[in-house]
């Protein structure tokens, strides 16, 4: 991935990836509801929460580069 240092950057990344990760909760409540139907993907529900919680990861790495450093 290639992050600029921009904060206008960030912030349009930071957008795209909240996107995302709203659109995981979605998919990953599809799935769970169908899995409570008895149709089983455990694999593809495994696969939606790991990416959603790499996110999150992103998420907060940039928005802690869009907090200025404070000098000690």
């Amino acid at each position: 991935m290639n992050e600029s240092d921009d904060p206008a950057d960030i912030t349009r990344r930071l957008a795209e990836l909240r996107l995302e990760h709203r659109d995981l909760d979605t998919a990953i409540d599809v799935l769970a509801h169908a899995d409570r139907l008895g149709e089983h993907d455990d694999l593809a529900l495994k696969r939606l929460k790991r990416r959603k919680l790499m996110l999150k990861d992103c998420i907060a790495r940039l928005e802690s580069a869009l907090i200025p450093d404070q000098p000690a």
